[in-house]
């Protein structure tokens, strides 16, 4: 990937300081977790940098958006407190903000799309939110809240877009510094750039040479193409919903241009593995986006390699569902799962023969899916679906060669 150091004439310690990400620690401490950094001897050697993890996924609403929310609401005046704060969230700063807005007797109002998941809606109201259901996107959801905010004289908290916001979360890096100081390099998901506004200020105060490299999805690369002068697509399904921004940040723009050193895109099969791995060598669960930082490590190791690096998982709020697919693909990729396919006649004992070739090599047979009627072969042929489980890929090779060899045509049936 080519290294562009984003340039800019903004002069980012005017809008976010050291000071202000200090304060905002000193006015939320004891109030949020504060999440351990450890090092990972096993991540290290398979990426080749010295990688330090900080779980910011045991927060309470496990996200670290607690931090920018609570920092928030803690410098409104009374009369802002009583008529209480809205935002536009569909994600952790909908959960973040309604806790702690609860937990401080300030009301909350969350707007959210109305094609929001229902788990989203719940986990947000028991939480202390209330939840008003508005529009078909987010950017409708956010006008109807904009909309609120001037009708009922409520405050915004932007999820993002704010100071105060940018530096509560930059207090993830103070902890993490603290903790861990030997880490010369930070990598940090963005999405709007909240996060690594406030981590890479409070970073680069502490240790001017730090390296601040950011990462986002594939497929909402919104800050990259805003920093460095693009026109990518912008749009998709992506695992990393966290940080599906398709506008970042005003504010956050101007203080990430001279900061941010990098930014990183990774597809969605390097954040599946990321996800994957965190859970088998950590044993954490994170959601799509708190995998981001290592799957930038392991998409372009050269970057990192022989520096320490911090990373931020910064979430874990995933449905279950979801996470048990991207495990079975994480298996599929590594050759432990796999679906064969192969042609037979349809004839008794066609399908035995077959049988005792995965016999052989100890392949262990999960599912069998048999298709006469759509396919291109004669009447007397059929398509057979294999799902079968294997030690590792080299014992599916074996398998698959020794069919081959049989006479067998035999496809593998590879994910997207």
């Amino acid at each position: 990937m080519e290294n562009l150091a984003v340039q800019s004439d903004a002069q980012p310690e005017a809008l976010l300081t050291l000071a202000d990400v200090r304060a905002a620690a000193e006015r939320i401490a004891g109030q949020v977790v504060r999440t351990p950094t450890m090092y990972s001897k096993t991540l290290s050697t398979i990426t080749g940098a010295n990688i330090w993890l900080k779980f910011e996924n045991q927060q309470f609403t496990a996200a670290y958006k607690e931090r920018g929310a609570l920092n928030a609401l803690l410098q409104l005046t009374d009369e802002q407190r009583a008529r209480g704060v809205i935002a536009a969230s569909a994600g952790n700063h909908a959960q973040g903000l309604s806790y702690h807005g609860t937990r401080l007797g300030t009301p909350v109002t969350i707007v959210m799309p109305r094609t929001t998941p229902t788990v989203k809606v719940m986990q947000t109201e028991s939480v202390g939110g209330k939840v008003v259901l508005e529009g078909e996107t987010f950017d409708e959801a956010s006008e109807y809240a904009r909309g609120m905010e001037r009708q009922l004289g409520m405050t915004y908290v932007h999820p993002f877009d704010d100071p105060h916001v940018a530096a509560g979360q930059g207090t993830v890096a103070l902890e993490m510094l603290e903790d861990a100081p030997d880490i010369d390099t930070l990598v940090v998901p963005i999405g709007g750039g909240g996060l690594l506004s406030g981590m890479g200020t409070a970073a680069r105060g502490l240790k001017p040479d730090m390296r601040l490299i950011g990462v986002q999805a594939q497929l909402f690369p919104s800050m990259y193409s805003k920093l460095k002068h693009v026109d990518l697509p912008c749009g998709g399904d992506t695992l990393a919903e966290g940080i599906a921004v398709k506008a970042p940040g005003e504010f956050t723009s101007k203080v990430l241009a001279n900061l941010v050193e990098d930014i990183v895109l990774v597809d969605e099969a390097a954040l599946e593995t990321a996800l994957a791995l965190l859970l088998q060598i950590e044993k954490t669960v994170v959601e799509g986006a708190g995998a981001a930082g290592l799957a930038a490590v392991m998409a372009e190791p050269e970057l990192f390699e022989g520096r320490n690096v911090g990373i931020v998982l910064t979430g874990g709020n995933i449905d279950t569902r979801l996470l048990a697919n991207v495990l079975l693909r994480d298996l599929a990729r590594s050759g432990r799962l796999a679906r064969l396919r192969l042609t037979l006649q349809d004839r008794p004992g066609a399908l035995f023969k077959v049988m005792r070739e995965f016999d052989a090599h100890s392949v262990n047979i999960i599912e069998i899916y048999h298709q006469r009627i759509f396919t291109h072969l004669p009447a007397k042929g059929l398509i057979t679906d294999i799902e079968c489980e294997a030690r590792d890929r080299d014992q599916l090779d074996r398998l698959v060669a020794s069919l081959r060899a049989k006479g067998y045509s035999v496809s593998q049936v590879e994910l997207g």
